[in-house]
């Protein structure tokens, strides 16, 4: 199963927030670097920030939801 990122955060507490509103609906979900970035906050640009990946298979409609709720921020 091949991982692709789909967004980076600077901090875990977003990256949290986000991945369980991705599990609710049934995408499976990884963070990467979130300890890297969590105990020494300065590699946050070095290393990326946090990523957050998601099986290939499930990247459109993972990424249709995060549209939809940014959009839905805005409004």
């Amino acid at each position: 199963m091949k991982l692709v990122t789909i967004k980076r955060f600077d901090d875990y507490i977003s990256a949290y927030l986000v991945m369980g509103r991705l599990k609710e609906e049934n995408i499976v979900c990884h963070l990467q670097n979130e300890h890297t970035v969590t105990t020494a906050p300065f590699l946050s640009s070095i290393s990326g920030g946090i990523e957050l990946m998601v099986p290939e298979i499930q990247e459109e409609r993972a990424m249709e939801l995060l549209t939809q709720w940014e959009n839905e921020q805005v409004s």
